[in-house]
């Protein structure tokens, strides 16, 4: 059972897992010349999200925290985008076979991609890709065909390794100096018509859209749990010159997944840092 406890209804409520995220419809949030920008972690209570692993080489997210409830809801959140935004390190890890995933939509998901084809969305969200030095695998490249791929870089990337990556029809866009810049990746993701745009990456990725002032929405599972500080995450990395506030717009309770679903606006009160990858 899901129970809504804020806004509070004035009475107990069982809702349906199914939908409990599809409803709000955030392809349909931004105006007109705009990106929604939202990201989603599921956390511990004491805010981890992942755990390094030492056999993999790699940051995962632990059994105790990885649950199908949530996951339903991940892919919820990815039906509603039009650009899934992630990292160069996730399409190293699928070359390489230790990604724990595949990128959203999921095909047992059906019901989910016959919602996108109803709202008039493509079968599967585009990608845009998150790297400095163009180190993406190109074997990675081909397992996504049918979706559309940018790849947002420095002003300084490499021409050949540009050029590499637009013969497989990658689009390669500028996005900072040195580095990508959260106010130039939003201006990029506007400037190629995505009105919905899902960060999926780690919590430097996610500290980068915080501190540019471009992250609008976080949705947050926290999992009745603890993890501890040794080899793991937290939600956002990097430092924050002026740390937005997070106004609560829904929270429920999963009695099943023992976990609380927290639906947050995230809100700027000053003008925030510009912070590079």
């Amino acid at each position: 059972m899901i129970y809504r406890l804020f806004p509070d209804s004035g009475r107990a409520s069982d809702i349906s897992l199914e939908g409990l995220y599809l409803r709000l419809n955030l392809h349909h949030e931004a105006s007109e010349g705009e990106v929604l920008i939202y990201s989603n972690y599921v956390a511990s209570i004491d805010g981890r999200i992942s755990r390094y692993n030492p056999t993999t080489d790699n940051d995962e997210v632990p059994n105790s925290l990885a649950n199908e409830r949530d996951w339903r809801l991940y892919q919820e959140l990815a039906a509603q985008s039009d650009v899934l935004v992630t990292s160069a390190r996730y399409f190293r890890q699928l070359a390489s076979g230790t990604a724990q995933e595949m990128l959203p939509v999921g095909h047992k998901y059906q019901d989910l991609m016959a919602w996108r084809i109803q709202q008039r969305l493509k079968k599967q969200p585009a990608v845009a890709i998150l790297s400095r030095t163009l180190e993406i695998p190109l074997d990675a490249i081909e397992l996504l065909q049918e979706r559309q791929i940018y790849v947002f870089t420095s002003d300084t990337a490499s021409t050949d390794k540009r050029a590499l990556l637009e013969t497989y029809g990658v689009k390669v866009i500028s996005a900072g100096e040195t580095g990508v810049e959260g106010i130039r990746l939003r201006e990029g993701l506007i400037d190629c018509g995505f009105k919905s745009a899902y960060m999926i990456a780690g919590p430097e990725v996610h500290g980068t859209l915080i501190a540019a002032g471009v992250l609008n929405r976080m949705f947050l599972t926290t999992r009745f749990t603890f993890l501890g500080n040794e080899h793991t995450h937290g939600l956002c990395e990097g430092g924050l010159s002026v740390p937005p506030e997070m106004n609560l717009q829904a929270l429920y309770r999963d009695e099943k997944g023992q976990q609380l679903f927290a639906d947050y606006a995230v809100v700027y009160t000053a003008e925030n840092r510009l912070e590079k990858l």
